[in-house]
């Protein structure tokens, strides 16, 4: 259902890479700007939130999060696993593009120990901008007319630019020199952009290979079950959070009960009061009437204040919503608290107007 659709969603169990971070921040902007967008109202808000917290969960308690989770993390891991020496300071690396994908690809190339690397963009300002962001990466800048120089120059070159053409091709890779025997002599590509910006026909190559989006499942296959035991312990938590979630929405059904009681409650009260006012006459004085309307108050409010109690409850707490589920069954049968039509029709109303405000 809907519920489940959405806590799976933000835990990254529907996503092309399993766990993937970026979903969860999808999740977030969406929570952000349903904020002031009509029909987002209390039952969307709570289970967003829940959604949210499923998410941070999810990969917190599990290893969703370990390895491979988003196409560039992918892509530097099956490099790595590429090289001879599994090291990447053994090898020279440039990344073509400078844009969000370079900038993760950066960021976890990193994290895999590879500090020196050559990026070449149609500008130098997003550079700049990551050398700044990286000051442990020792990034060199370089514009697009120097492209085939630095392709020549590297042993692994990512390809993440927007570009729509084919950037490098088999002929241009025929004519440079074979890479060193510390990378095996192959030069090799990683094309993580879309639509593909190298020419796959590069495989053919004695000293070169190209890999695209497809051969990351590759990495995928590398962590199969690991991610399949992080799946299923992931599902364990995502049914925790539905729980909550559920019980959260049904008490809100008691809020309407409250409302009806102390809607009949003051009623009583009222009608009551102005039979006594009646029968004791015009006699008597202002304060004698506020001591009266005090004292009938005071005595609906202590009589009313058990039910109320017994229907509130802590929306984190499963057996404290069913006791107060079943409290609220009973009070609406003690006292007649059955909606009827046009209750239950103004209500409807009400809900609408407040979404729309």
């Amino acid at each position: 259902d809907a519920v489940n659709h959405v806590l799976q969603v933000s835990a990254g169990l529907d996503s092309l890479v399993m766990g993937e971070g970026q979903i969860l921040a999808q999740v977030k902007s969406v929570f952000q700007v349903g904020q002031d967008a009509p029909g987002f109202g209390r039952t969307l808000n709570g289970l967003f939130k829940q959604a949210i917290q499923a998410g941070k969960r999810v990969r917190a308690e599990t290893g969703i999060a370990k390895g491979a989770v988003s196409v560039s993390s992918a892509a530097a891991e099956l490099a790595q696993m590429k090289l001879p020496s599994k090291r990447f300071s053994d090898a020279k690396v440039c990344i073509i593009g400078a844009g969000t994908m370079s900038r993760l690809l950066v960021k976890h190339l990193v994290s895999k120990g590879c500090t020196d690397m050559t990026i070449v963009n149609r500008s130098y300002p997003r550079v700049e901008e990551l050398q700044a962001d990286f000051p442990d990466a020792n990034i060199t800048a370089k514009l697009s007319p120097d492209l085939m120089e630095c392709v020549e120059a590297s042993d692994v070159i990512f390809a993440a630019s927007s570009s729509e053409d084919i950037l490098i091709s088999k002929a241009d890779v025929e004519k440079m020199a074979a890479p060193s025997d510390a990378v095996g002599g192959v030069r090799r590509f990683f094309d993580i952009s879309v639509p593909r910006n190298i020419a796959r026909d590069i495989t053919e190559l004695e000293a070169g290979h190209c890999y695209n989006v497809d051969d990351l499942k590759e990495v995928v296959d590398a962590n199969k079950e690991a991610r399949m035991e992080a799946a299923r312990e992931a599902m364990g938590v995502l049914e925790e959070e539905r729980q909550a979630f559920e019980a959260w929405h049904e008490s809100l059904a008691s809020v309407p009960v409250i409302k009806r009681l102390r809607a009949k409650a003051e009623q009583i009260r009222s009608s009551e009061l102005e039979k006594a006012m009646s029968k004791l006459g015009d006699g008597l004085t202002k304060k004698q009437r506020k001591t009266l309307e005090e004292m009938s108050r005071a005595i609906c409010n202590k009589l009313t204040h058990g039910p109320m109690q017994a229907l509130r409850a802590d929306g984190t707490d499963l057996e404290a919503i069913e006791e107060m589920l079943q409290s609220m069954r009973t009070i609406e049968k003690i006292y007649g608290l059955q909606p009827n039509m046009e209750e239950i029709a103004a209500e409807k109303a009400a809900q609408k107007r407040a979404k729309q405000a």
